[in-house]
């Protein structure tokens, strides 16, 4: 209609604007419990020296500044600027170094770069000097980035030289201990202070971890392992009879293959302790380490399995193991199609001569260029795994935008990288997935959500995906009781009738969530819409096993 009324978002007015400000704020751990509000009072008498109006907070809580990745408060920052919903002419921060440690300090200009573009300045307010854009604090600037990114390194330095002078003392340094073994927590004086359950950690610099045999039970399990591999010699069968007899993993989950033969591998069970295998310094990417730098320190655990048992074990796995072209590693795959009538991820792991699905994966780019190459076409439909990398990026994206709205409300959050998941208020889980759209012939198509590590007891918020994957549909939230399979599926017709919400929108999923978890009470679902189901559609080298 010509005379329709439209509403848009109010702005405050240019003159407006040089008068409103933001902070940004951030601490790197949780421990650091004031130092959110010491930045907070430094910035509130900066604004108020200076005739401004603090209008919105954008903060990183428990995040380092050597990436951007995980610092939802300062992605939003940029978001907000870029799209130009910034309601705000000045961005106060505390110092240089809250801006970010980043170690390419060119990284820093940029970010900095874009709220200028956007005609908003950035103050530092417990700096020493003005950032005018002047040539010397221009230099003092860049010097103070320079230093920043300097102090990580350093301290990175430090601390892996401590952390290998504990290790070669006997000490466990992060990460978990395997099956049948426990972290136990020790003072100075090597008196016992208990055991770490898993995602405890030690708070006084002065405690150590040791660590020592498990219950009992697992203990013999781990015997057992060892005495039936020198039977068998196959990780494939020992996996299928500890599933059989409904013995889990340390983590809770069922055995594989690669979780056997990381037992058998493991120097732990004779009373030895390996670290700096691999190492991940300054959140750059994992890399594998020579041998000399690896640190081992012999009898500082009691032995679970005799050594000569031991070394029977890897020597089996080590002389069954040859070299093997791409062309040989193809051939064995179309011989084992020829017996099988079929090809998966499980049926080359427990085909004996056969690398692992990621040798192959490694070798040939993935496992459809593995399958066009012998000329095998799967009945299932593997082309939604080219979307992975935008399902990531939904994700982080949606994660960031729930973490954000819970924290505006007066909720904390906590996020841990790789698990896809936010804790609120230090008690309930929300888990961040995707609904994948599954097609099938003569048959409505359905959604699963797969999940990569134990979904936990909480609330499920998922981007469903429309046909084909290529695109977001709309967003659901699902509650689990943290027994949830390893695949979620429902139908459209199945999520009405069990009454799981759909939003059209993110920000309306987000709002939901902060409904149930925030609010003094639980919300109750979103009521059910009326859409109609859907109608029934028509229509180089690798070594192998041995």
């Amino acid at each position: 209609m010509a005379n329709a009324l439209e509403i848009y978002k109010a702005h405050p007015v240019r003159s407006q604007l040089g008068m409103r400000a933001a902070q940004y704020v951030r601490m790197s751990t949780q421990r650091q419990q004031y130092s959110i509000e010491n930045q907070a009072a430094v910035i509130a008498a900066y604004a108020h020296a200076h005739n401004l109006m603090i209008v919105r907070t954008y903060r990183d809580e428990g995040e380092s500044g050597l990436i951007i990745k995980n610092r939802a408060g300062l992605k939003q920052l940029i978001k907000d600027v870029q799209a130009g919903e910034a309601d705000f002419g000045h961005i106060l921060v505390y110092d240089v170094s809250r801006w970010g440690r980043f170690q390419n300090v060119d990284e820093s200009a940029y970010y900095e770069f874009l709220c200028k573009q956007a005609g908003i300045n950035i103050a530092y307010c417990a700096e020493q000097f003005d950032n005018d854009g002047s040539v010397l604090s221009s230099i003092i600037k860049n010097i103070k980035r320079v230093m920043a990114a300097e102090y990580s390194r350093e301290l990175s330095v430090k601390v892996h030289a401590a952390q290998c002078r504990f290790a070669r003392l006997g000490f466990k340094v992060g990460g978990r201990p395997g099956y049948a073994l426990l972290r136990e927590l020790v003072d100075q004086s090597q008196r016992s202070r208990g055991v770490l359950k898993n995602g405890d950690q030690k708070y006084l610099s002065t405690d150590h971890v040791r660590v020592r045999p498990g219950t009992p039970e697992e203990v013999a399990v781990v015997k057992w392992i060892f005495d039936r591999f020198l039977q068998v010699k196959s990780e494939a069968i020992i996996a299928r009879e500890l599933n059989r007899k409904a013995i889990l993993t340390s983590t809770g989950v069922r055995w594989t293959r690669a979780a056997v033969n990381a037992v058998l591998r493991n120097e732990n069970y004779i009373g030895n302790m390996t670290f700096n295998r691999r190492s991940r310094k300054l959140r750059r990417n994992c890399t594998c380490n020579p041998p000399e730098l690896w640190i081992t320190s012999e009898g500082c655990i009691e032995p679970i399995v005799e050594r000569e048992t031991f070394l029977k074990v890897n020597k089996i796995i080590e002389e069954r193991r040859v070299d093997l072209t791409e062309e040989e590693m193809l051939a064995r795959l179309r011989k084992t199609l020829l017996k099988e009538g079929r090809l998966s991820s499980a049926i080359i792991a427990s085909t004996v001569g056969l690398p692992c699905a990621s040798t192959y994966q490694n070798h040939f780019g993935g496992m459809m260029n593995v399958y066009r190459l012998i000329g095998y076409t799967p009945k299932r439909s593997y082309e939604f795994l080219g979307s992975r990398p935008q399902w990531a990026e939904e994700t982080a994206k949606l994660g960031s935008l729930i973490g954000m709205a819970i924290r505006k409300t007066g909720g904390q959050t906590a996020s841990r990288e790789g698990t896809g998941y936010l804790r609120v208020n230090g008690s309930i889980n929300i888990s961040i997935r995707v609904a994948l759209w599954c097609g099938r012939q003569n048959r409505a198509p359905y959604w699963s959500i797969k999940r990569e590590t134990r979904l936990p007891h909480g609330w499920i918020a998922a981007a469903r995906m429309a046909e084909h994957n290529k695109s977001v549909l709309d967003y659901v939230l699902l509650f689990t009781d943290g027994k949830a399979k390893r695949t979620m599926t429902f139908s459209e017709r199945a999520r009405i009738r069990r009454g799981i919400p759909r939003f059209e929108t993110a920000d309306g999923l987000a709002r939901a969530i902060v409904g149930r978890v925030v609010g003094t009470g639980r919300s109750s679902p979103a009521p059910h819409d009326k859409r109609s189901s859907p109608k029934e559609t028509k229509t180089k080298r690798a070594r192998a096993r041995h």
